[in-house]
């Protein structure tokens, strides 16, 4: 179905196709609230019971140690740093008592990622997933950004596809989109020269998704790319997506300057606004209209703005973040309860519903399975 906002056939104008790109990059200059209401259409055609999920669970990222030194980090420490009592590296017990924690405050599942740290290796990361899946078996492991896939790919000798079976075989189940920031190779060797491609972010998701399991997609935006980047990135993910169907959700949060380094060589930069962060989540549900799930960043904004993200096509929280430390360091350092988020989900109007990593629901006291 046709957005009211685009002309017919627009969406399905491939990348090459600049005029098409430019049309879409002009939803950027339309009016919120026509931007909100559109894709709000899209939401309620996808979503027709107004339920809007969440999921408990913790960031875990086992280690800061990272050789990539992205400009927009500030979280990563050097191996020299590590060396003088900067860095970490988890060990399996400490990644089993956070996940005990997680358990006990009714955690299905958890987000694990880390730096690429030069000395770690397919060893270590996939004894860390059997020790997992040993004790915990009921807990959903999200993992790996495609750059660490990558990396583990590397130190191991493996193709992609051999490193990718051998993670599944260990107890991986669904990858992260963490690491796309703006899929074009531009930005990419603007921001973070050091990092992996475009073509090599899009090749570990669909590598994966032909294994049959699922990931989610990313974008972090308002690091002076353009409209056309940021479509040109949302594009490559309705692609992909029409070809594997194995996107969960699409995830958009905004560039967080503080203690990185991209703003120490830019320090006139400005930080991209509440209102550039709904019309940009608005214009990704529209042109992602084969993506089930659009998650609200509370974690990069107020939650008032997420709260109207869901009036703007959004219709999951996320996680309510027993643990996080990435956007932390940036700068960020928004917290909720899983209480405080059914409130906001109550007050804007929508229906809570607990779910886990693979969007399956989880089903609470009074809730029947006709109910969701």
């Amino acid at each position: 179905m046709t957005s009211a906002l685009l002309e017919k056939g627009v969406l399905d104008a491939g990348l090459e196709d600049r005029e098409a790109v430019r049309k879409l990059s002009g939803l950027f200059e339309r009016d919120f609230l026509d931007l909100a209401q559109e894709a709000d259409a899209v939401r309620k055609r996808l979503h027709p019971n107004d339920i809007v999920t969440y999921i408990v669970d913790r960031n875990i990222n086992y280690t800061n140690v990272c050789w990539v030194a992205c400009s927009f980090c500030a979280f990563y420490r050097t191996k020299r740093q590590a060396q003088k009592g900067d860095g970490y590296v988890l060990g399996v017990e400490q990644v089993l008592q956070k996940i005990q924690e997680t358990v006990d405050l009714g955690g299905t599942g958890v987000l694990m990622q880390g730096g690429l740290h030069p000395d770690l290796g397919m060893e270590y990361i996939t004894q860390l997933f059997r020790a997992i899946r040993k004790e915990f078996p009921e807990v959903q492991v999200h993992a790996l950004s495609p750059a660490e896939i990558w990396h583990y790919a590397d130190k191991g000798g493996l193709s992609l596809d051999e490193t990718l079976v051998e993670l599944k075989k260990a107890g991986l189940q669904s990858i992260p989109g963490g690491g796309a920031e703006i899929l074009t190779d531009e930005t990419r060797g603007r921001i973070a020269p050091a990092k992996n491609t475009t073509e090599a972010w899009l090749e570990v998701m669909e590598t994966w998704h032909s294994l049959g399991m699922k990931s989610t997609a990313t974008m972090m935006f308002g690091i002076d790319e353009t409209y056309e980047e940021r479509i040109e990135h949302l594009l490559q993910i309705r692609n992909l997506q029409a070809r594997t169907g194995g996107f969960t959700a699409f995830i958009d949060w905004t560039f967080q300057p503080d203690n990185t380094t991209y703003l120490k060589k830019h320090p006139d930069f400005k930080k991209a606004s509440s209102l550039d962060y709904l019309k940009t989540t608005a214009i990704s549900r529209i042109v992602l209209d084969n993506v089930a799930n659009i998650q609200a960043s509370w974690v990069t904004q107020p939650m008032k703005t997420a709260s109207m993200a869901l009036h703007a096509g959004c219709n999951d929280m996320g996680s309510i973040m027993i643990e996080e430390n990435v956007v932390k360091k940036a700068g960020a350092s928004y917290h909720t309860s899983e209480e405080e988020l059914r409130s906001v989900i109550e007050r804007s109007g929508f229906r809570p519903a607990k779910r886990t990593t693979l969007y399956d629901r989880v089903l609470e006291p009074g809730v029947s399975v006709e109910d969701i």
